[in-house]
């Protein structure tokens, strides 16, 4: 009789746990989508972002990225633009002080909106493929920072697709992403839970070359030489030294010199003709 009792009583624990698991609030989804739970909080918690734009703090980032992107911004400031995955504003902020006039953002997570909307009012919270693929032929230039290593394989492709859809005859992408070919790219690999995949520019240009773009073109995006301050000047020189040491490595151990993009993180560039 004791046996039975502690038995029926074992089992009606174990139902009153059950009971409780299943009432209790799974208010941000991780066990079903560990991305979105993530994204919810990710201003906060993984970019340690402040309540304010900073401004004077994105001057700074800007001066390099002149830099980055030259040749590659339209020649017009009406041009619409679109920046994916925009995160608290930065590029936009960049854009607008370029005196771009036709610039907005999307973004997965509200807390990113919220602070993209202190640099420009049209920032929209949506998934960035799902956009693309609502607003075919609407883009002169698609800017796509640190994005594409977020997705899964199967959305690699379809992002891809999206943007080239997505831009006009003769605009243009750019996108940014770790560089699998760099010593220190895992660092950036690893550095955020929700990326998935790493590219080095050879892989990310065969790509891109699938779903249809052309004039393809990798940069690093190391020390800039001139114009940014004296002491990016002397780590510009350091980092040609290093360079031409990793081509070495590269002739040494394979036969070749490699893409001659080192840099841990790189941008890339295609032309929808």
């Amino acid at each position: 009789m004791r046996r039975t009792h502690n038995r029926q009583r074992a089992i009606l624990q174990t139902r009153k746990a059950e009971s409780a698991e299943g009432q209790r609030p799974d208010k941000t989804g991780c066990r079903m989508d560990y991305r979105r739970c993530i994204y919810q909080k990710y201003a906060t918690l993984f970019q340690d972002a402040s309540d304010t734009f900073d401004s004077e703090g994105s001057k700074r980032w800007g001066r390099a990225y002149r830099y980055y992107l030259r040749g590659w911004l339209p020649d017009y400031k009406e041009a619409r633009i679109v920046d994916l995955a925009c995160g608290g504003g930065r590029l936009l902020h960049f854009l607008k002080m370029q005196n771009f006039t036709n610039v907005r953002g999307v973004d997965i997570s509200k807390e990113q909106v919220q602070q993209a909307r202190q640099v420009v009012p049209d920032v929209i919270e949506a998934d960035v493929i799902e956009f693309l693929e609502a607003h075919r032929d609407s883009f002169d230039l698609i800017m796509g920072l640190d994005i594409v290593e977020h997705f899964h394989k199967p959305e690699v492709l379809r992002f891809l697709d999206a943007a080239y859809g997505g831009l006009k005859i003769g605009g243009r992408v750019v996108l940014q992403t770790p560089n699998a070919e760099s010593p220190w790219g895992t660092m950036h690999r690893y550095n955020d839970f929700t990326h998935e995949v790493c590219f080095n520019p050879n892989a990310l240009t065969r790509l891109m070359r699938l779903t249809g773009f052309t004039e393809i073109e990798p940069r690093e995006m190391g020390p800039v030489p001139l114009g940014y301050s004296l002491a990016s000047t002397v780590r510009y020189a350091v980092w040609r030294a290093i360079r031409a040491g990793l081509k070495i490595w590269n002739f040494a151990e394979m036969g070749e010199t490699g893409s001659g993009v080192f840099t841990r993180v790189f941008l890339i560039s295609g032309v929808k003709t």
